[in-house]
């Protein structure tokens, strides 16, 4: 099983596909009207046939609520994974209001900016990409290939497994045998 398709609320379909498209660099993969419904989705150039982003208004009240209730705390609607952060703030940030610069935090860089359709998005650079061409030449991996921005990468993890002692039990010495009520015993 994977993901195919995720959803974004936006409060206007062509403003979203301007800024998906022209500001954060996705190509359109679908748009689809019939009567008054609009299906619009965007996918990564790098990946035409990956995950697809679609855009959904948010004219219904929930949506618009679960939309301004994210904005107003802060929180990201969508996270898209980069290989390198820097280079696309740097790319993005005549195009786009970034509420937060490439910032280093946790075991990633991230950069966080107003899509203009109601919603935060976060960039997002993990650790393991930037330090695995250092790691390249000392400890080769054995592991398979991880698809994350524009190049492969291969990821190793190891798993150190600790013994697990017994579980205690109870001593038996002592206990007094007891017998259901009603019981003839």
């Amino acid at each position: 099983m994977k993901i195919n398709l995720t959803t974004i609320y936006v409060d206007d379909l062509d403003k979203a596909l301007r800024f998906y498209t022209q500001a954060v660099g996705f190509v359109k993969k679908t748009d689809v009207s019939h009567g008054g419904y609009r299906w619009l989705t965007v996918a990564s150039p790098e990946e035409p046939d990956g995950t697809e982003l679609h855009f959904e208004r948010n004219d219904n009240p929930a949506a618009k609520a679960y939309q301004q209730a994210l904005f107003e705390q802060g929180q990201p609607a969508a996270m898209f994974a980069t290989d390198d952060v820097k280079r696309d703030y740097e790319r993005m940030k005549d195009a786009a209001e970034f509420k937060m610069p490439p910032t280093k935090v946790t075991g990633s860089t991230i950069a966080q900016a107003n899509d203009t359709c109601g919603n935060l998005i976060q960039i997002t650079q993990l650790d393991r990409v930037r330090s695995e061409a250092g790691r390249r030449g000392r400890n080769a991996s054995s592991g398979p290939p991880i698809r994350l921005g524009s190049t492969y990468r291969r990821v190793q993890i190891r798993v150190r497994r600790r013994p697990r002692p017994a579980p205690e039990r109870p001593p038996t010495a002592g206990r007094v045998a007891t017998a259901p009520v009603g019981s003839t015993r």
